[in-house]
């Protein structure tokens, strides 16, 4: 009956692509450096921590989240790390660096999961004890008899085309 909270911190900022031996981001390209890690974007980025966090009890973890990035050259640099460049950059998120240059700032979050949270207060392993609509295996929601075929014309409004496999 003993509750028992730890923040995990220090995550790495990136990590290697084993496909292109690059890096790429290990929790979301908007996650900010930790403090002391700025100058790691240009001299060891593999090196670089992140500012994120978990939040953990009992051995769960039942949130998460982060400090974002909010400076536009720490945000370039970030996708530069990863192999962009200037005109993917700028496609992907010139609109933020634009934004950014107006001075944002420091901002962040944390998701928590209250599932977890009343797993775990309802001493049960599994969460689908607690979840309101469990899904099956499949991800069918049995009860609601979801997800459900869209009709033609809600197809049609949305520009959507279904190909379904053929029945053996």
């Amino acid at each position: 009956n003993v509750l028992s909270f730890v923040w995990v911190i220090d995550f790495p900022l990136f990590e290697r692509d084993t496909e292109t031996g690059g890096f790429t981001f290990s929790h979301n390209p908007f996650c900010s450096p930790a403090d002391d890690s700025f100058d790691l974007l240009y001299n060891d980025p593999a090196q670089a921590l992140s500012k994120q966090y978990d939040l953990v009890c009992n051995g769960h973890e039942i949130g998460g989240g982060s400090i974002r990035a909010h400076r536009a050259a720490d945000l370039r640099r970030i996708y530069e790390v990863m192999g962009y460049g200037p005109e993917a950059i700028d496609n992907e998120i010139g609109h933020m660096l634009e934004a950014f240059e107006y001075g944002a700032p420091p901002h962040g979050g944390i998701a928590m999961g209250l599932e977890r949270i009343a797993m775990i207060l309802g001493d049960t392993s599994n969460l689908r004890d607690v979840t309101v609509f469990p899904k099956n295996q499949a991800g069918i929601d049995l009860m609601l008899k979801a997800p459900s075929i869209l009709a033609a014309d809600q197809l049609d409004e949305l520009y959507l085309d279904v190909n379904l496999p053929a029945d053996d």
